[in-house]
């Protein structure tokens, strides 16, 4: 056995004991969260420490297209050099043979970490916290849909067929019965998280058709973003094996609740390894009100991050299980900024505002981003919302363009992300949104085309 293997973490070596490996998925997150990179058999990964992918996955839209983002040198599609973190090799269940993935970390030619490769934006992001000598801690929940094949782009998406041989019902959040609908897929669901040594705490099923949550533990923020990102790929293939899809769009269906990925932060004094938020009698700390205020004082020049796309505006529809502002409150889901029962060892605030069609990595390193500029410009949110903050007006941009604009010029924002990964990101979002505004919609053509 190659030395590296004997250093594989445990579910990785128990997944493989006793079988050999045939392959491993060298693998990096693009700005939208695919995995890129190359499939080597397991000899040739044995004998290379590092591989090479042109940087120009970067600058790719979500439909394959290209951003002018390479800079001075121009479009040349330089090489970056792949780095595996072997912590995160894991298993790759699904494969016919015997296959590991291996997330890897993206160097320039000086061994420079690329400032727009979306891992690299989150460690960043954690290393100006714990410069300050905090330790933040992230439990992200996702929610997703099962649906029926889609074969046409121009139909409709429907809800699955589950085991009753009937759709997935609607409006039944937490129903056991309707979890028992997709009992096969969350099998191998639970199957395949297990093989990859991912720890899930719960699934539930949320209020759309076919929509469940899982949620994780909570943890380091790179380690969580990392399972998510591997997670969305489990859950596909999962799907997959049941002649459905899984779909992480913000709003897949018409009428039904988008899907969320709520972010649940708190952060430790890394000498103490205490809460900040709480003091030791257990009360709310000055450090808890600034982090609040810094997701409402800077998480709408953020939107355009955690909702990246023109259908994730479709999720912010007032009283459909998500929020219309940046509101904070107690126990209270119809705010942006929630504040969840708790110990005040566990005090925390969850960021109810990104979409699950977010790249994990930079939906956590946004939010914590916001956080972060609270706790360090030391002011104070608005007064506590008490009630039902939908019978409020919106106060976060509604569509793409404009939250691009915002993002574009949130100066404070792109010095904790790194100037360079904003004018990558905002020039490939701005190709993407200028791509969008071609397309005529069914809507235009049926309302329009007779009647103006």
């Amino acid at each position: 056995m190659a030395d590296w293997m004997t250093k594989l973490p445990e579910a990785a070596q128990t997944y493989l004991e006793g079988r050999r490996l045939d392959e491993v998925e060298c693998i990096v997150s693009d700005l939208p969260g695919i995995a890129r990179g190359k499939a080597v058999p397991a000899s040739k990964f044995n004998r290379q420490d590092f591989f090479h992918l042109p940087d120009s996955i970067f600058y790719q839209t979500i439909t394959g297209g290209w951003g002018e983002a390479a800079g001075a040198d121009g479009f040349i599609e330089k090489d970056m050099i792949l780095k595996p973190d072997m912590d995160t090799a894991t298993a790759a269940p699904w494969t016919g043979d015997w296959t590991l993935q291996v997330i890897h970390d993206a160097y320039d030619r000086d061994h420079n970490p690329v400032p727009f490769s979306p891992r690299n934006v989150l460690k960043r992001v954690v290393d100006l916290y714990r410069a300050k000598g905090w330790e933040p801690v992230v439990a992200p929940e996702m929610e997703f849909y099962l649906v029926a094949r889609n074969l046409d782009p121009g139909h409709e998406i429907k809800p699955m067929i589950g085991r009753s041989g009937r759709p997935a019902a609607a409006r039944q959040a937490y129903s056991m019965t309707a979890v028992d609908e997709f009992g096969p897929v969350i099998d191998d669901i639970y199957d395949f998280a297990e093989a990859q040594g991912f720890e899930i705490d719960g699934i539930t099923q949320e209020g759309g058709a076919g929509q469940l949550e899982i949620n994780l533990r909570h943890g380091d923020p790179v380690k969580l973003a990392d399972e998510v990102f591997y997670f969305k790929r489990l859950i596909r293939e999962a799907a997959m094996r049941h002649d459905c899809y899984a779909t992480f769009m913000a709003k897949p269906i018409a009428d039904e609740p988008g899907s969320a990925m709520h972010i649940h932060h708190s952060i430790l004094d890394t000498t103490t390894g205490d809460n900040i938020f709480s003091t030791a009698d257990g009360a709310e700390t000055e450090a808890f009100y600034h982090f609040i205020a810094g997701l409402q004082n800077h998480m709408p020049q953020a939107l355009a991050v955690i909702a990246p796309y023109v259908n994730s505006y479709r999720r912010y529809v007032k009283d459909h299980a998500a929020p219309i502002n940046l509101e904070w409150g107690r126990d209270n889901r119809t705010t942006g900024i929630r504040v969840p029962l708790s110990s005040p060892k566990a005090r925390r605030v969850e960021n109810r505002l990104a979409g699950m069609d977010c790249n994990p990595y930079l939906g956590i390193a946004a939010s914590l981003a916001c956080g972060y500029l609270g706790l360090t410009e030391g002011k104070m949110p608005a007064e506590e919302f008490k009630g039902d903050a939908y019978d409020g007006d919106g106060d976060i941009p509604q569509v793409l363009g404009s939250a691009l604009t915002l993002f574009e010029e949130a100066s404070a924002l792109h010095d904790v992300l790194g100037a360079d990964f904003a004018r990558v990101y905002g020039i490939v979002k701005r190709a993407e949104y200028d791509e969008f505004l071609q397309v005529i919609s069914p809507w235009e053509r049926e309302h329009l085309l007779l009647n103006v």
